[in-house]
């Protein structure tokens, strides 16, 4: 073969090689491209899911940050609703003149705190003559009664409030239940034995 010949299948070899090396740099260019838009569109999701995440706290922050101040400041209302009841059955008080004017401002104060608490949306459970609901009361007796339906409510030991949807504390409350007859007992005492 003579050297023209020679050198020009070396040219066509290298312009082979040329042109595969550039298609293998361009699949690697694309993919290149197709693995970097996917990074960023990942990015950009994860950006976004945190910012909702953020958005979401900064509203619960708003709603619930005085989530414990309001179930502490219930301790306030619970106190004088229950001085306000020790007063008017003290019987040592109850001859004093001045008793009235004492537990009319006792009621003002009351009423305060109430309207304070309905501004802020907590806003007291609705317990007695309602069915027992253990996601906002909490049982604290059985209470045998024939007059009500089994499962009602028929005693409120102590309200319950929540603040918006949330429970804030629970109603305390005694429950209904069937009157158990003499021979119901006496098999009751028998299991127990």
């Amino acid at each position: 073969m003579s050297e023209d010949k020679k050198k020009s299948i070396e040219e066509v070899k290298k312009k082979d090689q040329d042109t595969s090396t550039e298609k293998v740099e361009e699949l690697t260019i694309d993919q290149k491209l197709k693995d970097t838009e996917d990074k960023l569109l990942r990015s950009l999701a994860e950006i976004e899911n945190q910012r909702r995440r953020f958005e979401k706290e900064i509203k619960d922050a708003f709603e619930f940050g005085s989530f414990n101040f309001a179930r502490e400041s219930l301790a306030i209302l619970d106190n004088l609703q229950r001085a306000k009841s020790a007063i008017k059955n003290d019987e040592i008080l109850k001859s004093n003149k001045d008793l009235d004017k004492f537990l009319e401002n006792i009621s003002v104060i009351e009423k305060d705190l109430i309207s304070i608490f309905e501004k802020n949306k907590i806003t007291k459970i609705e317990a007695k003559g309602k069915k027992f609901d253990p996601n906002i009361h909490q049982a604290m007796a059985e209470i045998e009664d024939d007059m009500s339906e089994v499962g009602s409510i028929v005693q409120e030991i102590q309200p319950g409030y929540m603040l918006g949807e949330r429970l804030l504390r629970p109603a305390l409350v005694g429950v209904a239940k069937k009157k158990s007859t003499k021979n119901e007992e006496k098999k009751a005492e028998k299991r127990g034995k």
